[in-house]
């Protein structure tokens, strides 16, 4: 279905017909969630970057776009009515821009331009006084969402999602302009 829609200049085309470019855009979008969760799972257990509440967050729409992604893909390629096709699209779309959105948030976070979700950025209580319960919370590790773990070219992975997320709508209005056109 993909070979389809590249060109003999190698390049992307959309001469085929609707359904090839939706399945081409929904497998596409398909197979970014896979590497971007890879990417995740990889900094997780191998470089043992702990994630915080607000990643573990932004891994949610990309859990969904596997699935959603390949039944838009398989729908395309057993040729389904186009108006359902660009409905995927359109959830997909609206999905990454969500997810544009919360990686943005919690970037904001991390450069401190405004305050997380109190119970992974908020200030750290005294507890020395309460005994047993100190005892029990020196065993808990809770990963801060305003620290950031790594950062490349002064971006942290929230900033790369942000990206790859407005990436990903963009590649679905573009298949969607394509459906319209056809």
């Amino acid at each position: 279905m993909t070979a389809d829609l590249i060109d003999h200049r190698g390049t992307l085309s959309d001469t085929g017909r609707p359904e090839r470019i939706a399945g081409g855009v929904a497998l596409t979008v398909a197979v970014v969630a896979v590497a971007a969760l890879g990417l995740a799972w990889f900094s997780q257990l191998v470089l043992e970057l702990a994630p915080c509440k607000l990643c573990l967050e932004q891994r949610y729409a990309y859990y969904l776009d596997i699935p959603l992604g390949l039944l838009i893909a398989f729908a395309a390629w057993r040729r389904a009515p186009v108006g359902l096709l660009a409905a995927g699209l359109v959830v997909l779309g609206l999905m990454a821009l969500g997810n544009a959105g919360l990686a943005a948030y919690h970037a904001g976070v991390e450069w401190r331009f405004w305050a997380g979700p109190s119970d992974c950025s908020g200030p750290i209580l005294d507890l020395s006084k309460a005994g047993g319960l100190l005892a029990q919370l020196d065993t808990v590790k809770v990963v801060r969402c305003d620290e950031v773990q790594w950062r490349f070219l002064g971006l942290s992975f929230a900033g790369y999602n942000v990206l790859a997320s407005l990436a990903l709508a963009a590649l679905c209005g573009w298949g969607l302009v394509r459906l319209k056109r056809r």
